[in-house]
C-alpha cells in the first residue's frame, strides 16, 4: 500500500517520494536544504516515479552539485545573499505558477504578482488587484499555500473580510476559516 511519502536511496541519492492531489504529472525538484524531492499524482505508481527518476539522473546530479556548493556556502556564511536570491527565485518559479493556474481555473483576474520575504503577512492584494504572496509559502504544506493564494485573489473581487468574503472563500477551499487556524501554525516561517 502506498504512503504519503517515502524516502529511496537511487544511484547512491536519497530521493524523497511525495504524494501529490494536486500534481497532474511526475516531478523532480532539486533545492538547497531539501535536496531531491518527487511530487507523484495519484494516477502514478511510485515504481514509475522511480524510472522516472532514473532517467533524470544526469540532471539531478548536476544540481546536486550546484546545490551542495550553495548548502557549503550558507553554513560557513558565504554568499548566504546568493542562497536568498536562489531561494527566492525558486519561490517566484513556483509561487507565480500556482496563481496562474488557480486564477485561471477559478476565473479571476488580477494584474501584476511580487513575491517578498515579508515579516508580518503571508499575502496581500492592493485595490488594484496587484497581489503580493510571501515567498515562505513555497515551503508550506501546498494546501495551505493554496488557500492564502486563493484568499488573496477572492480579494480581488471583494475588498473586505465581510460575510461575502468568507462565503466566496468557503466556496473554493472548504471552510477558509478552519484553514486561517491552521495556517497560524506556520507564523513562526514569517520572522525567517
Amino acid at each position: 500500500m502506498d504512503t504519503e511519502t517515502k524516502t529511496l536511496e537511487i544511484e547512491g541519492v536519497s530521493v524523497l517520494f511525495k504524494r501529490s492531489r494536486r500534481a497532474k504529472r511526475i516531478s523532480v525538484s532539486v533545492a538547497p536544504f531539501y535536496g531531491v524531492r518527487v511530487s507523484v499524482p495519484h494516477s502514478s505508481s511510485y515504481s514509475q516515479a522511480e524510472r522516472f527518476v532514473l532517467s533524470k539522473m544526469e540532471w539531478i546530479r548536476k544540481h546536486l552539485e550546484k546545490v551542495r556548493h550553495l548548502e557549503s556556502a550558507a553554513q560557513s556564511g558565504e554568499s548566504l545573499g546568493r542562497l536568498n536570491q536562489i531561494e527566492k527565485a525558486a519561490a517566484k518559479e513556483k509561487l507565480v505558477g500556482r496563481l496562474a493556474c488557480l486564477a485561471k481555473r477559478h476565473g479571476f483576474t488580477y494584474n501584476r504578482v511580487t513575491i517578498r520575504n515579508q515579516k508580518t503577512r503571508w499575502g496581500s492584494c492592493s485595490v488594484k488587484n496587484n497581489i503580493s504572496l510571501n515567498m515562505n509559502l513555497a515551503k508550506l504544506p501546498e494546501e495551505l499555500a493554496d488557500y492564502v493564494i486563493l484568499h488573496e485573489l477572492v480579494h480581488t473581487r471583494v475588498k473586505n473580510h465581510s460575510p461575502l468574503f468568507w462565503k466566496e472563500v468557503d466556496k473554493l477551499v472548504g471552510d477558509g476559516k478552519l484553514m486561517r487556524r491552521r495556517l497560524k501554525h506556520y507564523s513562526g516561517m514569517l520572522c525567517i
